[in-house]
C-alpha cells in the first residue's frame, strides 16, 4: 500500500527467439525435491505476449538509461508528442515514477553509496496478460532477463508490485537486487495497476502502455459494455475489475513465476527446459507486495519456491485485524486523535477539512463515548487517541499515520478497497438508470478534475492526460490527474459522511439515524470479499523472511506481520522476522527533511534478508535469526552511515 511516482515497441504475436547467443553453463542448480513442470493454474493463459530489447547508452532494464542522476531528476522523463507518446517514452516514464515511488533517492540518503543499486544492466523484457481461470480481468506480467544472466546458478526473482502500482511496481525491490546478480526478474501487478479506462471517452491502455480503443482488442482492463455506456468519468482495476484481485494474489505471483521460467525458455533456448526442479526461484515484495508472495508460499500443491522475503506485508489472518478494519477507523478518527498533545504527533487532516471538524463529527455521531458532544476539542482528541490505542494501535504508529492522513490515503484505500472486495461497478453517472452516486454506500466516482474550482469540479479528460496514466498513476487515486469525489457540501458532517459510510461496510452499524437502504446486504457482500483474502500458513520448510518497521503508520505490524509469523509458526513454518525501529511504510517520504531525522528506509533490510537467504540456498550459511533492530538516525543535513542501520548480521 505506497504514494508516488517507454518499452521499446517491438510487438509480436509470439516470443521471438533474438539478441544474444547463451553460454553454456558451468554447472547446473542441483535438483531438489521440486515439480518438474508447472501444473493446474499451472496452464495458464498468457496473451498479448511481447518482447523487447534494451540496451546501448540510452537504454536498460533498471532505469531505462536515466541511471541515478535522472531518477533524481524532478521532473519525469518527457514524451516528445504528450498526446502520442512512444512505448519507449511510456516505459522509462513508468520505472522513472517507480523507483521515485518505493525508493529514497534524494542525496545523502544513501541509496547507490550505502545500499542498493541502479547499475546499468543490459537485457530483454518479455512480457504479457496473465488471466486465471474464471477472471474478469487479466493481470500484467513482465520479466527482464538480463544478459549477464548466470547460467549455472538459474535463478529467477518473482516479485509482485507494491500498492496497486503498474508492472514496475517492484522494479526498486526486486529489479535492484536481483539483475545486477544475474538472476531473471518476473513482475505481476497482481490484478490492479495503472491500466485506467476512461469511460467518458471510450478508451482503455493497450500491452505496451498507449491509449487505445476496446475494437484494438488488446486492452488491459475493459469494463463490460453495460458498465461502460453506465458510468462515467474513470475506472480502474483494482476497484472495478469484479475480481476482488487480492483473493487471488498468491495465484498471481505463481503465474509470473510460470512465466518467467517460459520466458527463460525463449532465451535461453540452449538450457531449457527451466523447471521449479532445477531453477532457484525466490518471491519477495514490500507492502500489498510482501502480502502477495506470502500468499504464494501457502500453495503447497506443488513444491515451486525456494524462499520468500516479505517486506511490510499487508497480510490478514484469522483473528487480526483487517486492513478494510483499522483503515476505516483511521480515515474516521486519526484527524482527531492526532490533536492530542502527549502523542507529540504531526497535526493533520486532509486537504478542505479541519481536524477539528473530524473530532466534531465524531462526537455527534456517537464514536467517542458518552459526553463527548459537549466535550472540549482537547477531550475528543484525548477520547479518539484513547480508542485507537486500545483498538492495536502504538504511538510510533500513530505518529506516522499523520502521513497518511496528510496525503488522504486513508479515504483513498477504503474506497478503492470496499468496492474491490464487494466487486462493484463503477458509479453510474447521471441519467444513466441512477442518481449522481448509484451506490449509496459506496458513493465514489472517479474522474479528471478542474483545480481552479473551489472544491474541484469533475470534468472531462484530456488527450494529453490520458495518455500519461499508465506511467505516472500510482493504481490508486488521487494522483495522476484523477481525482476521487464524494456528495459534499459547505457542512462538513455532509463531507465525513461517506467516511462514515465506510466504516459502516465493516461494522453493520450506521452512524446516520436515518441510513440509506441495503446496509445489511452491503455489509456481508464487503465482509465475503476480505473473507476470501485470509492468509493461510506457508508450506513446512519453506525458508521465510519478514521484516518490518516498527513505526509503520499504513500496516501497523501488530495487525499484519506479527499475527502472520504468529500464526505461520504454529503451524510450524520456518520464519525468521526482522523489526525495525525507526522504519516507517515509506522509503520515497524520506527526501523530505523533517522525516530523513526521523526515520530509517526499509529497502536496506529487504535486501540484506535476499542477501541471507541467497547464501542459505547457495552455501548452505544459516539462516537469519529474528532481530529487534535498534537503528540510529541522522543529524539534520547529514548523510546516512552504514552503521546506523544496524543491519542483522
Amino acid at each position: 500500500m505506497n504514494a508516488f511516482h517507454s518499452r521499446v515497441a517491438a510487438a509480436c504475436a509470439a516470443f521471438a527467439l533474438i539478441g544474444a547467443a547463451a553460454a553454456a553453463p558451468t554447472a547446473v542448480a542441483a535438483p531438489r525435491a521440486k515439480a518438474a513442470q508447472p501444473t493446474k493454474d499451472a496452464s495458464p493463459m498468457f496473451s498479448a505476449q511481447r518482447q523487447t530489447e534494451h540496451r546501448g547508452e540510452h537504454d536498460d532494464l533498471l532505469s531505462a538509461g536515466l541511471g541515478l542522476d535522472g531518477l533524481r531528476a524532478a521532473a519525469p522523463p518527457a514524451f516528445a508528442d504528450p498526446a502520442h507518446p512512444t512505448a519507449a517514452e511510456l516505459r522509462r516514464r513508468a520505472l522513472w515514477a517507480n523507483w521515485r515511488g518505493i525508493a529514497d533517492l534524494a542525496v545523502g540518503g544513501g541509496y547507490g553509496e550505502v545500499y542498493g543499486s541502479v547499475q546499468r544492466v543490459e537485457g530483454r523484457e518479455y512480457s504479457a496478460y496473465a488471466r486465471l481461470p474464471g477472471a474478469h480481468q487479466p493481470h500484467r506480467v513482465l520479466v527482464q532477463v538480463p544478459d549477464a544472466f548466470d547460467a549455472g546458478k538459474r535463478c529467477l526473482l518473482v516479485a509482485a508490485s507494491s500498492g496497486s502500482r503498474g508492472i514496475y511496481g517492484a522494479i526498486a525491490v526486486a529489479g535492484a537486487w536481483g539483475l545486477p546478480k544475474g538472476c531473471a526478474v518476473a513482475y505481476t501487478d497482481k490484478g490492479a495497476g495503472t491500466d485506467y479506462f476512461d469511460l467518458d471517452a471510450g478508451l482503455g491502455v493497450r500491452a505496451d502502455g498507449s491509449v487505445g480503443k476496446p475494437e484494438d482488442g488488446d486492452l488491459a482492463f475493459l469494463p463490460s459494455a453495460a458498465e461502460r455506456a453506465a458510468a462515467g468519468g474513470v475506472a480502474f482495476k483494482h476497484a472495478h475489475s469484479g475480481d476482488n484481485p487480492e483473493a487471488d494474489w498468491g495465484r498471481h505471483v505463481r503465474q509470473a513465476a510460470q512465466f518467467g521460467l517460459s520466458a527463460l525458455d525463449r532465451a535461453y533456448p540452449q538450457q531449457a527446459p527451466f523447471t521449479w526442479a532445477n531453477t532457484r526461484v525466490i518471491a519477495v515484495g514490500i507492502s500489498n507486495g510482501g502480502g502477495a508472495v506470502l500468499r504464494a508460499a501457502e500453495l503447497d500443491d506443488e513444491p515451486w519456491l525456494d524462499a520468500v522475503v516479505a517486506g511490510e506485508p499487508n497480510v490478514h489472518v484469522d483473528g487480526a485485524r483487517a486492513l478494510y478494519d483499522y483503515t476505516t477507523e483511521a480515515a474516521l478518527l486519526m484527524p482527531c486523535a492526532l490533536q492530542h498533545k502527549p502523542l507529540a504527533a504531526m497535526p493533520a487532516a486532509p486537504a478542505g477539512a479541519t481536524a477539528e471538524a473530524y473530532c466534531a463529527y465524531a462526537a455527534a455521531h456517537g464514536l467517542l463515548g458518552d459526553g463527548a458532544a459537549e466535550a472540549s476539542n482537547e477531550a475528543r482528541a484525548e477520547a479518539a487517541y484513547r480508542q485507537l490505542r486500545d483498538n492495536g494501535w502504538s504511538d510510533a504508529a500513530l505518529r506516522a499515520g499523520a502521513l497518511s492522513v496528510s496525503f488522504d490515503l486513508w479515504r483513498a484505500v477504503a474506497a478503492t478497497y470496499a468496492s474491490a472486495y464487494g466487486r462493484y461497478a463503477p458509479a453510474a453517472k447521471p441519467g444513466a438508470g441512477g442518481s449522481k452516486y448509484d451506490q449509496p454506500w459506496l458513493p465514489f466516482a472517479y474522474a479528471a478534475a478542474d483545480a481552479a474550482a473551489k472544491p474541484p469540479l469533475a470534468r472531462a479528460a484530456g488527450a494529453n492526460e490520458r495518455a500519461a496514466w499508465w506511467s505516472d498513476a500510482s493504481g490508486i487515486p488521487p494522483g495522476a490527474g484523477v481525482q476521487l469525489f464524494a456528495p459534499s457540501g459547505g457542512d462538513p458532517a455532509q463531507a465525513l459522511a461517506p467516511l462514515a459510510g465506510l466504516r459502516a461496510l465493516w461494522t453493520g452499524k450506521s452512524a446516520d439515524a436515518n441510513p440509506a437502504p441495503g446496509l445489511a446486504a452491503a455489509h456481508r457482500r464487503v465482509r465475503e470479499g476480505i473473507a476470501a483474502t485470509r492468509a493461510s500458513a506457508p508450506r513446512k520448510g519453506l525458508p521465510i523472511v519478514v521484516v518490518h518497521g516498527l513505526d509503520d503508520g499504513l500496516i501497523p505490524p501488530a495487525f499484519s506481520s506479527e499475527p502472520y509469523v504468529a500464526m505461520a509458526r504454529r503451524a510450524g513454518a520456518q520464519v525468521a522476522y526482522w523489526q525495525v525501529r525507526n522504519v516507517q511504510h515509506f522509503d520515497a517520504f524520506l527526501g523530505l527533511p523533517a522525516l530523513a531525522t526521523r526515520y530509517q528506509p526499509l529497502l536496506p533490510y529487504v535486501y540484506a534478508a535476499l542477501d541471507r537467504v541467497e547464501a542459505h540456498l547457495a552455501d548452505g550459511a544459516p539462516l537469519p535469526a529474528d532481530a529487534t533492530v535498534d537503528t540510529g538516525l541522522r543529524e539534520a543535513g547529514q548523510a546516512l552511515q552504514a552503521s546506523q542501520l544496524a543491519i542483522p548480521r
